[in-house]
């Protein structure tokens, strides 16, 4: 098996931290980003110069550009860039507060446009090498109390596919996750509500909030195995462009997919309808 580099943002828990720790283990070596250092101090201790560990808060641009140049300038090249760091953020879209707004925006967006931005330049330099951007099947479906979440996700997304046939003739493959839940603490930890208005108590966007607060249902999906999943992609040649994890993931999307084509469909005479005659 080949020894990579891998630089991954938000190791210190959910998807980043089992990867890591998976990574690590089979003898690749890591850069990972935290915003408090402290958080893996037991896997530095562990594997020391194997695991490279830098603070980063993905709100600050200048920061995102100096880390990322200073991992590529002290381990030399990197294999894998992966996108992970990121949180949730429910309710309805006016009870949501402008800096949370502002603030989810930073961070799962602008943030990860800017790291792949950052690394490209390296990447392109190396003639090879790939990114990895988890998302979500919320990249793909929308719910009601999670819109700004999604507008974060669907616009990823869109970003990082067109990155995706801007990179291919560099060597670069770029790969979507969409996992499903997953018992991390992504829904019951990092997971942000909007102050609560009452004009919504009876609406579905309270079923969320309660499911949030309550913080009972246990999601489908395993976080080893999801983990394993996406690091095994990046052996896959071509990458592949998007990659869902979980019954429920690959459930949704599937629906939502189907419904939106079928819309569509209904719609191809109407669409025709406002063009220019051929022969004009």
């Amino acid at each position: 098996m080949t020894v990579r580099t891998w630089f991954i943002t938000g190791v210190n828990s959910g998807f980043g931290r089992e990867m890591t720790e998976q990574l690590l283990r089979r003898g690749d070596r890591v850069a990972g980003t935290v915003r408090k250092p402290d958080a893996v101090a037991d896997l530095k201790e562990k594997y020391g110069d194997q695991f490279w560990v830098a603070h980063l808060d993905l709100t600050d641009v200048a920061e995102i550009k100096a880390v990322v140049g200073r991992a590529f300038a002290e381990l030399g090249s990197i294999d894998v860039v992966v996108n992970n760091a990121g949180y949730g953020l429910f309710g309805a879209a006016e009870e949501l507060t402008d800096a949370q707004i502002d603030h989810i925006i930073a961070t799962n967006l602008t943030g990860s446009i800017q790291v792949t931005r950052a690394a490209l330049p390296h990447l392109r330099a190396q003639q090879g090498a790939r990114i990895i951007q988890i998302s979500t099947f919320g990249g793909q479906a929308a719910f009601p109390g999670a819109s700004m979440y999604h507008a974060t996700k669907w616009a990823i997304e869109g970003f990082t596919e067109a990155v995706a046939r801007e990179v291919a003739g560099f060597g670069i493959g770029v790969t979507i996750i969409e996992p499903g839940g997953a018992r991390t603490r992504f829904r019951y930890g990092s997971a942000q509500l909007g102050p609560a208005l009452d004009a919504y108590a009876d609406t579905p966007v309270a079923a969320v909030r309660g499911m949030i607060e309550n913080g009972r249902a246990l999601p489908p999906g395993d976080p080893a195995k999801m983990a394993a999943v996406i690091i095994a992609s990046a052996e896959q040649s071509p990458a592949p462009l998007r990659i869902a994890l979980g019954t429920d993931s690959f459930g949704i999307i599937r629906t939502s997919l189907a419904d939106r084509l079928a819309a569509l469909e209904a719609q191809q005479d109407l669409a025709t309808s406002t063009d220019f005659p051929a022969d004009a």
